[in-house]
Parts: structure tokens; sequence; C-alpha cells
């Protein structure tokens, strides 16, 4: 079977729109890689907050009130966008919301803080709106047996387009480095690098990405937001009959709160416990993500053949292992081999949900229940950080202890996926379609 085989796809999907489709993952995997993950994190804590105390509190708090706002307002959005079948169009104001606050980073240097945080939370919140809604397109190119699969496509060609704005940003850094500039200089720059990549990939996603939805009665009947509201009140009050994938959603605050902290604290621990340098933590990000493109597509074909609840749990024990890993680590040697193993699970798991999120999904819900899932995402977002951000401040600033607690995340999901029945969930979503 070819790598890209197309009975994956429903009938009437071409390659070309999942290449689009994938594309929006390799334009926007750069903001998480630059921006959250490898240098404006760090940046924020030792350049715009001066390595202040309240520092890492100060960024965990901008990334919990940016996840609050995605949290009340994503599910509705969701469910507005399954009625009026405006997920494309949504998707192209997101982008651009993004890209925009992305670039007005750059004016962020030493004392700006208000201006960065600003920037940071708006971004965050398109960022956070754009991934929902294109994860909302999966189940409508992909065939239900081939969600893990199609689901990896996406998250490993993602990490390669993370990869291009690091290589491209590691490149300006050594040279402006090598020119004598300081951080307060060269770290603008590799925010408008990342803003122009993020712009330029989706273009592809908007030539080739279709809008196969059609509008809904119920849309033509009532305003927008009172018929999202309606419906998605109507979803909560009808749980019970979803209660695998509100187990998901369970599951997936508490090991999206461990990965949320990977995410925006890697750098700033691998800086503050083992003293790297930017350059250094750039690389250390740069081998994260060859490993997890690696993860994301290796594993989405496993997924499909173990099946979804069991390809999850890997991944969870596979965190766990990182987490102590990170937590023994006193040289840079071992730091990079939790780096590859956190690389592996990232990729793999952030699959592994999505799939089986949409997987639950009803055929004429998926923006909706995708909504849902960000929700959970961004429950976890506040969680995961700003329980770091706190065991920091109570403990004089020890990393080892907070990096600690995150694997505590991992472990309560791994208990609650026990809870989910696979073939349950699946039969509830083909009921209500």
């Amino acid at each position: 079977m070819a790598l890209f085989d197309t009975s994956s796809l429903n009938p009437g999907v071409r390659k070309r729109e999942v290449f689009g489709w994938a594309m929006y993952d390799f334009a926007n995997s750069g903001y998480t890689t630059v921006v959250m993950t490898a240098v404006f994190n760090a940046y924020f804590v030792g350049v715009v907050a001066a390595n202040a105390s309240w520092a890492t509190l100060a960024w965990t708090s901008a990334l919990a009130l940016s996840s609050a706002v995605v949290m009340l307002t994503m599910p509705s959005l969701g469910a507005l966008a399954d009625l009026r079948a405006i997920k494309l169009r949504l998707l192209a104001f997101s982008t651009a919301g993004c890209v925009l606050f992305t670039a007005l980073l750059a004016l962020a240097g030493p004392d700006d803080l208000w201006l960065a945080i600003g920037a940071i939370v708006l971004s965050n919140i398109f960022y956070s709106y754009g991934e929902s809604l294109n994860a909302a397109f999966l189940p409508e190119l992909a065939r239900r047996d081939a969600l893990g699969r199609v689901s990896g496509w996406g998250w490993s060609f993602g990490y390669f387009g993370g990869m291009l704005t690091l290589g491209l940003s590691l490149g300006y850094v050594l040279w402006a480095q090598a020119q004598g500039l300081t951080a307060a200089q060269f770290v603008p720059v590799t925010m408008l690098i990342t803003a122009t990549v993020y712009a330029a990939a989706s273009l592809l996603t908007f030539a080739l990405l279709k809008e196969r939805a059609l509008p809904q009665p119920t849309a033509l009947r009532e305003s927008g937001l009172r018929a999202s509201l309606a419906r998605l009140a109507q979803t909560w009050r009808h749980a019970q009959d979803y209660r695998d994938f509100v187990w998901l959603l369970v599951c997936a605050v508490a090991y999206q709160s461990g990965i949320a902290v990977v995410i925006a604290l890697a750098a700033v621990y691998a800086e503050q416990v083992l003293g790297f340098q930017q350059t250094q933590t750039m690389m250390l990000i740069f081998l994260v993500n060859i490993a997890s493109a690696v993860g994301a597509f290796a594993f989405g074909y496993w997924q499909d053949r173990i099946g979804h609840r069991i390809a999850l749990a890997v991944t969870l024990v596979g965190w766990i292992v990182m987490t102590l890993l990170a937590v023994a680590a006193t040289t840079a040697a071992l730091f990079w081999v939790a780096a590859v193993v956190a690389g592996l699970c990232m990729g793999s798991s952030q699959s592994a949900g999505r799939a089986m999120a949409g997987a639950f999904a009803p055929e004429h819900r998926l923006a909706e229940f995708f909504g849902l899932w960000t929700f959970a995402v961004r429950l976890a977002a506040i969680l995961g950080p700003m329980t770091y951000g706190l065991v920091t401040l109570m403990t004089a600033g020890n990393h080892r202890i907070a990096i600690l607690s995150t694997g505590v995340f991992f472990v309560i999901g791994l208990i609650v996926l026990a809870k989910v029945n696979v073939a349950r969930g699946v039969a509830a979503a083909q009921a209500t379609a």
C-alpha cells in the first residue's frame, strides 16, 4: 500500500485537497515552534521581563488569558461554522489575525511588557481558532478507519513547517550574533520571519481546500449566534449520549496540560536549569521537531491498526518517561535524550488525540465538536503552564520540582483514558449523524 493511498480518503476527495489541508499544519507550526517553544518565551522571561521573579508566571498568565478567551468562544464559533458552513472563511479570518499579531511581537523589546502581553494573547487566540477550524476538516477528508494516518500526515508535515521557520530564524540569529547584535535586536526579526512563513504557506490551503459542508436549516431561521449557542446547549444536555467523547475531553485536559508545559516552557527550563544559550535552545527544538515529524507520521499508521485508545496510552507512558528523564538531567546530554522522547511523543499524541476526536464527532457537527475539543485543549493550556508557574513561584524558582509536577498530568490522563470505549463513542457519533 502506498504511503499516501487515496483509499484512505472519502469519495471525491483528491490528494491535492489533503495537501492543502496539511499545508495549514505546515503554516501554523512555525508559530508554536518559534514563538511559543524556542524563542519568544525565553526572550519574554529574560529580556522583556528582565528575569524578574514573576517573569515565568507573567508568561504563563498571558497564555492562560488567551486560552480562557478561546474556551469561552470557540465552541459557539464552531457551532456557527457548522450551521452557516463557513469553516473556511473563519479559518482565513483567524489566520490573518494570528499573522498580524505575530508581526506585532517584533515591536516588543525591553520594558515593553504590556505590548508583548497584548500581542501574545491576541496572536494565540487567533492561532487556536485556526487550529480548531482546520482540524474540523479532517473527518470530511479521511475515512473513519483512516483518521489516524491522515491526521498523522498533517501533523508530520506541519513539523517540517516548524523546522523551516525555525531554520530560517536560526540562520538569521547565528548571523546576527556574529555581527554582535543582542537578543533585543535579533529576536524581533524572527517574529517577522514567522509571520511571513505563516502567511505565505497558508495561501495554498485557501487555494486547494474546499468547504464541503452546506448551511443547515436552523441557520436560515435564526441568527447565527443564537442558533450556535442553542446547538451547543443541546450538545451539553445530551452529553450522556456522547459520554466517551466527554471522557476523552477530560483525558485531553489532563495530558494536554503536560504537553502545554513542554511547548510553553521547554526553552525556559533549558536556559534556567541547564544554562542553554539561545542557539543551543533553537537546535534542541529543531531536533524535537524532527522527532515529532517522524512520530506523527509513523504512529498514525500504527494507530489505525492497533486502535485509538491503545495508541494514545502508549504515548502517555512515553510522556511519563520523558518527565523523569528531564528531572534527572544534570547535563545537556541526558536532556537531549529527554527532548527526543518528547518529540516522538509530541507528534504521536497530538495526532492520536485529534484522530480520536474526529472518530467521535457526528458528521454534521464537526466544527462544534472540535470546538469542544479546543475548549479542553485550551483549559489544559491554562492548567499546565499556570501550575508550572505557581510551583516555581512557591519553590523560589525550582524548575525541577515544577517539571516533576507536570508528570502528574500524564498519569491522570492515562487513568482517565481507561474509561473511554472507542467502539461505543464511534457508534454514538454515527447514530447522531
